[in-house]
């Protein structure tokens, strides 16, 4: 008698094994990938927020930015003179683009510019309804008053519904939030996160809380409890871009898989050491040093090693 084996159920054949299903193929290359993150943010010139930090930042904890340009900054490594919004139409075709090509795991906001781009940004959470998103509240004291109350209000009522964890520092979540705060001490982390649960945001991580002995506490909290608090000592020094330089961190850390109470403090942690290793470039204020972590150690001992030759660009005058 002749025994016939028949193929296991879902087997592949032989030409199934020199031509793999395309499908699978995907998803192996999706794993490698690292996480995409749309970005909504401005160009800022000095390299101490906007896109430019939004970049270093996310690239240095293994995301991949896919950045919208909402405007332009004038501005110099001490303060912003002026911004330039884009069309919120030009911010809708650069978003649509990117969207209808890859997969984003998050959506990061940062200054839009404008209560226009404010709505296509939320439009757009709102089309992608399973994609957290982190949004970023700058010092807008630069800008001029009626500006400034178009913006928050639209970002109150737009964006704040769509977002999962609002970032921003104490004194400014305080004035934006709770403008009619009476209490005898300031509102704490808690209270900001509750006005922000109101409009639906479930998450606030409040940056630059004073305390006393040169302390600095940022504290992430829901309407409910305090989740997560880290201590840090405070710097003499000016910063510009460290909330830009958090907020991506935390965004890409999110995007990554991280759960929400470790990445804040991940995020902590990399903002705290990008300041330590802080630079001033122009005659302002001190930038955070994103890249910190591949700059070389200090060696103080002479390892005998010769010096590579000076390959210097000539000046510009040279003649040939």
């Amino acid at each position: 008698m002749t025994t016939y084996l028949l193929p296991a159920e879902g087997a592949c054949s032989m030409g199934d094994l020199n031509d793999p299903n395309p499908d699978d193929i995907a998803a192996a290359e999706a794993e490698l990938n690292p996480p995409c993150v749309l970005v909504f943010n401005a160009s800022d010139p000095s390299g101490a927020g906007g896109l430019a930090g939004d970049t270093l930042a996310m690239a240095s904890v293994g995301a991949h930015m896919l950045p919208v340009v909402t405007g332009a900054y004038a501005r110099d490594t001490a303060e912003i003179f002026d911004h330039f919004a884009f069309d919120e139409e030009a911010v809708a075709e650069q978003t649509r683009a990117i969207l209808e090509d890859v997969e984003v795991q998050l959506i990061k906001v940062g200054f839009a510019g404008s209560p226009e781009n404010l709505s296509t940004i939320a439009e757009t959470a709102t089309d992608y309804p399973d994609v957290p998103v982190v949004a970023y509240m700058p010092n807008l004291s630069w800008w001029d008053e009626n500006q400034i109350e178009a913006y928050l209000d639209a970002f109150r009522e737009l964006v704040l519904p769509q977002t999962t964890v609002l970032v921003g520092n104490h004194s400014t979540l305080w004035r934006w939030l709770l403008p009619d705060w009476a209490g005898d001490k300031p509102p704490t982390a808690r209270d900001i996160a509750r006005a922000a649960g109101e409009q639906g945001t479930p998450y606030t991580l409040v940056t630059g809380i004073v305390l006393p002995d040169q302390f600095i506490d940022n504290v992430l909290a829901s309407p409910q409890a305090v989740l997560a608090s880290e201590k840090y000592e405070r710097l003499e020094a000016v910063f510009a871009g460290a909330g830009d330089t958090l907020s991506a961190a935390l965004a890409a850390l999110l995007a990554s898989g991280t759960d929400l109470v470790a990445a804040t403090s991940e995020a902590l942690s990399y903002m705290d050491r990008c300041l330590d290793a802080g630079f001033r470039p122009g005659m302002g204020h001190v930038l955070p040093d994103r890249l910190f972590w591949a700059q070389p150690e200090d060696d103080d001992e002479d390892d005998g090693t010769d010096v590579p030759p000076d390959f210097a660009l000539p000046p510009h005058d040279t003649r040939h």
